[in-house]
C-alpha cells in the first residue's frame, strides 16, 4: 500500500526540488534532494548501509520546513471555542471538505429528504446562514471547496445539492474531482484557514462522526495550509458549474 504523504514545502522558487515530506502514518520525514554519488563522498558518510540513499538538500529547507519539535502537542479546542471563529474573523474564512460522507449530514432530517426527492433542504434562516450572510454583507470572504468522487456518493451529492444554499448566504461554494484533488497535491484533511493566521484542522472518527478540533497557529503550517487553499481553489469549479457536468 502507498504511503499517505503530506507536503510540508519546499524551497524552490519554482516549485521543484528541494522538498520536505511527512508520512501521516509512520511519521517518518523523506527528504526530497540531489542525490550523491560520487563515490569519494560517499566513503564520507557513517553507518551508509548499501541499501541507504543519500540527497543533498540546503541548510534552510529543514530549517524552514523540517519538523520544530519532536512531539507535537496538538491545540485541542471545543466547539464553542470553534464556533466563536465564525463570529470573530476578520476578512477571511475558507474550508476543504474531503470525506466521502458526514455522519453529522446522515442524521439530518433533509437527509431523508434529499434521498427522496433529490433536493437538499435550504433553510436561510438557520444561525448558520445568518452568520455567514452577515459576515459577506460586511466584505468578507467565506469560501470551501470540496472533494468530489466519480461517481459521487450519496453525501457528496447531498452536499452538492445543499451548495445553493451556501452560495445563497454569499460563499464561494466550489467543487473539484478527486482525481484532480490528487493531481493537484491536496490533502486528504478537513480543516478551516481563517485570516490565513490560524488554521482549524477538523478529525473524524472511522464512522464519519466528527470528533474535536486542533488549532494550529505556528506560521510556517499555517502557510503550507494556505498553499492548499491556493491550489484547491485553482484546480476546482463553481458548484454550479460543477453540478452541470453530472447532469451532462
Amino acid at each position: 500500500m502507498a504511503r499517505r504523504l503530506r507536503f510540508n514545502g519546499t524551497d524552490s522558487k519554482n516549485g521543484g526540488c528541494p522538498a520536505v515530506h511527512e508520512d501521516l502514518d509512520s511519521g517518518e520525514i523523506i527528504v526530497q534532494g540531489v542525490p550523491i554519488t560520487d563515490p569519494a563522498d560517499l566513503a564520507q558518510l557513517q553507518h551508509f548501509g548499501p541499501d541507504d540513499a543519500a540527497v543533498a538538500v540546503p541548510w534552510e529547507l529543514l530549517v524552514n520546513h523540517g519538523p520544530k519539535e519532536m512531539y507535537r502537542v496538538p491545540k485541542i479546542i471545543d466547539l464553542e471555542e470553534f464556533g466563536r471563529l465564525f463570529e470573530t474573523f476578520e476578512h477571511s474564512a475558507w474550508h476543504l471538505e474531503t470525506r466521502r460522507g458526514y455522519a453529522s449530514d446522515r442524521e439530518d432530517l433533509g437527509f431523508d429528504e434529499f434521498l427522496a426527492t433529490g433536493q437538499a433542504p435550504c433553510d436561510l434562516d438557520s444561525d448558520w446562514c445568518q452568520n455567514i450572510r452577515r459576515q459577506t454583507a460586511a466584505g468578507k470572504y467565506v469560501g470551501r471547496v470540496r472533494v468530489v468522487d466519480n461517481p459521487p456518493t450519496d453525501g457528496q451529492r447531498f452536499l452538492l445539492s445543499y451548495a445553493r444554499c451556501n452560495a445563497a448566504t454569499g460563499e464561494d461554494a466550489r467543487n473539484v474531482w478527486r482525481e484532480d484533488a490528487e493531481r493537484a497535491h491536496l490533502p486528504a484533511e478537513d480543516f478551516w484557514v481563517f485570516d490565513s493566521r490560524l488554521v482549524a484542522i477538523l478529525r473524524f472518527d472511522d464512522q464519519d462522526v466528527f470528533h474535536d478540533v486542533e488549532v494550529i497557529t505556528e506560521p510556517a503550517e499555517v502557510l503550507r495550509y494556505c498553499q492548499v487553499r491556493d491550489a484547491a481553489v485553482h484546480a476546482s469549479l463553481p458548484y454550479d458549474v460543477f453540478a452541470a457536468q453530472l447532469k451532462g
